[in-house]
């Protein structure tokens, strides 16, 4: 049987959709109350799912989230206006989210992989972020009403620098977080990257399992 790829355009990419996607095929499925991860953008997306399919989510875990300001829409607008304005700036994304404890392997493969995407996709994926964190985000997560695990492992400086947080530290997102779903757990992942999962896999691992036990069962 031949396999299909869906064809990725910019028209059908909004964090509402890809929850929608999300929470459709847990339907079909007929999943159990399953758990929900999503890391980085896809923070946003598990939020959507479990709001979208409340009966078959047991608990949504966050890992090194954020929240685009309302002054992005701007930055990003003018940046998106040159001719390599894309490639700038996800080559500068791409290139804060790793450390010098990174496997070099894995951090060319992954910045390979982002460049590779079609820019019209990628534009709307970045805009549409935006959009959905000034707009929708806070209440998003007031909206849930299931246990929720935030991860934290960097941050944004005042030079839109993503950098490793320190043990202790908070950010305007995690006071967010916070704020909007005050029964969230908080766990912070000190000096490494953009993707503890792998770069601090253990330590990530034993906080997940570390929540998952302490559920409710059933």
């Amino acid at each position: 049987m031949a396999k299909s790829r869906s064809p990725g355009l910019a028209e059908d990419c909004s964090i509402e959709r890809y929850g929608a996607d999300v929470a459709e095929v847990m339907r079909a499925l007929a999943l159990p109350r399953a758990m929900l991860v999503g890391h980085s953008m896809g923070c946003r997306v598990a939020v959507e799912a479990a709001l979208q399919a409340p009966g078959h989510t047991a608990a949504v875990i966050l890992v090194d989230g954020s929240q685009f300001a309302a002054s992005m829409e701007t930055v990003l607008r003018q940046r998106f206006a040159t001719a390599d304005g894309y490639a700038a700036t996800v080559d500068g994304l791409f290139a804060d989210m790793f450390t010098a404890k990174s496997d070099p392997a894995v951090t060319a493969s992954v910045g390979a992989r982002a460049a590779r995407l079609q820019r019209a996709v990628g534009e709307k994926m970045l805009t549409d972020m935006q959009r959905y964190d000034v707009g929708r985000l806070a209440a998003s997560l007031a909206s849930l009403r299931v246990p929720v695990l935030a991860l934290q492992s960097t941050y944004s400086n005042e030079k839109r620098e993503r950098r490793p947080m320190e043990a202790g530290q908070t950010t305007p997102y995690l006071d967010m977080v916070r704020n909007s779903v005050p029964w969230a757990e908080v766990e912070v992942i000190p000096d490494t990257g953009h993707f503890p999962q792998l770069d601090e896999s253990a330590r990530t691992n034993a906080l997940i399992e570390r929540f998952v036990g302490a559920l409710p069962a059933g």
